[in-house]
């Protein structure tokens, strides 16, 4: 009996002995850093179907990165205050974090927060803008230190608003205007879901915190630079937590936006955009009341790229399109929706109507957190369906990341039409299939 009593601790330690080293990892690190991108000369600025020439700044842009390791693997995160960041630039920025930190590109996650006040990316702001990914990539890097990861989730439905309404004609309308006596009802609905995700140090310091939101980025306008509403949340988010540099992250918010037609009262400028950005930032704070520590903050990485077929037109559309842009560019007032198409399918036509090249992207952090990268402005509906089949608690699904292809709406909102649909680059289903594959790489990460 004395003999039993001895082997059987010896082979319960034996057998932890032998376990994977991943298991036996204690110790997350991380680090934050931040590049300005506010360019210091007059800029085109993008969202809009005219051209709008940056006359001033109101607030900086920023290019911010959040670097994890656990040991086995490393992982960042970046996100600029731009509208988009097409796949070439995000291919430059990975391979220039890779030369300078080690992080190979699969690993690599970058964003855009959608602001309709940042200039294009392309040509120089394009050239220049991967280095300063890069930059806050190392410098996050240079910053490592041992910390800990934690999430909650709370609600603000007061801010988010579907801007496709049933409108009495039979119609589907897309921003009507406020008051419209047209309108009917919303024809989707809105996610007011707040995700936090708290980065900190042993003693408790703020390294970083993440806001995903699902709301559009178009509520400053003019031709001042700003970040828009994600200027003020990260000023009282930082302020509220001691410091630490605070990421926003867009949500599926392809169809919603922040104006409500049932009220009156203009919803535009700097002043809208602090309201919001408070509004968020004082429901991203209350949610830190609950929460969750990640105890053991493994990292996994798993992405895949997609070929979808373009938006088809016919002959006929694209001579009808050739003739609507003659007529805009001698300056002829026309239908906005005559505009966008002939605008898509011009742009298609430029590039031989090549399948869409979309990237699906994947990180985990233990068993309750990931994040799901999709490469346009992705309504809401869909966002919804990935969070819901999820196998992770708490799933960040960011619309914008690894490249921009556009609006991919579901499939009811095919059948309807409108702005969304009718500007679509990727043919009707792509958004299907878009989470479908997010849900196949989430499920692949949780095993």
């Amino acid at each position: 009996m004395a003999l039993q009593s001895v082997l059987v601790p010896l082979a319960v330690l034996l057998g932890a002995m032998m376990q994977p080293a991943a298991a036996a990892q204690a110790v997350l690190r991380a680090g934050a850093a931040q590049a300005r991108i506010t360019p210091s000369e007059p800029q085109p600025l993008a969202g809009y179907f005219r051209e709008r020439l940056s006359t001033g700044v109101h607030d900086d842009l920023w290019a911010k990165a959040l670097v994890l390791d656990d040991g086995a693997q490393r992982v960042a995160l970046a996100v600029c205050d731009v509208i988009e960041v097409p796949a070439g630039v995000v291919e430059r920025a990975r391979r220039l974090v890779q030369q300078q930190t080690g992080i190979p590109p699969e690993r690599v996650f970058i964003s855009a927060t959608h602001t309709h006040t940042a200039p294009g990316v392309e040509g120089r702001f394009a050239e220049w803008l991967p280095g300063r990914i890069a930059e806050a990539v190392a410098a996050a890097a240079k910053r490592m230190q041992p910390a800990r990861i934690a999430h909650a989730a709370g609600s603000e439905p007061s801010l988010v608003f579907n801007r496709r309404f049933f409108m009495t004609d039979g119609t589907v309308g897309w921003n009507p205007g406020k008051r419209n006596p047209r309108i009917i009802r919303p024809a989707g609905p809105v996610d007011p879901r707040v995700s936090v995700i708290t980065v900190d140090s042993e003693t408790g310091a703020a390294i970083a915190t993440l806001v995903h939101y699902a709301l559009h980025l178009d509520t400053v306008g003019g031709t001042e630079l700003s970040a828009d509403y994600p200027y003020t949340l990260a000023r009282l988010v930082s302020g509220a937590r001691g410091g630490g540099v605070t990421m926003f992250m867009i949500g599926c918010a392809g169809n919603v936006n922040h104006l409500d037609v049932a009220d009156a009262r203009p919803q535009k400028g700097h002043g809208e955009a602090a309201r919001i950005g408070t509004v968020l930032a004082g429901q991203a704070i209350r949610t830190m009341a609950g929460l969750e520590p990640v105890r053991e903050p493994r990292l996994r990485s798993a992405r895949t790229v997609l070929t979808l077929p373009a938006a088809p037109h016919t002959a006929e559309e694209l001579a009808w399109s050739r003739a609507v842009a003659a007529r805009w560019d001698g300056g002829e007032n026309l239908p906005f929706l005559d505009i966008v198409k002939a605008r898509r399918i011009l742009d298609l036509e430029s590039r031989n109507n090549a399948p869409c090249e979309a990237e699906v992207q994947a990180l985990a952090a233990g068993e309750d957190i990931a994040w799901v990268g999709l490469p346009g402005e992705i309504f809401v509906e869909l966002g919804l369906d990935i969070q819901k089949a999820s196998p992770f608690r708490h799933t960040v699904v960011v619309s914008l990341a690894n490249g921009s292809l556009g609006y991919f709406p579901n499939r009811k909102a095919w059948g309807e039409g409108n702005y969304e649909v009718v500007t679509a680059r990727c043919a009707e289903s792509s958004g299907e299939r878009l989470a479908e594959a997010a849900l196949r790489l989430l499920r692949e990460l949780k095993r």
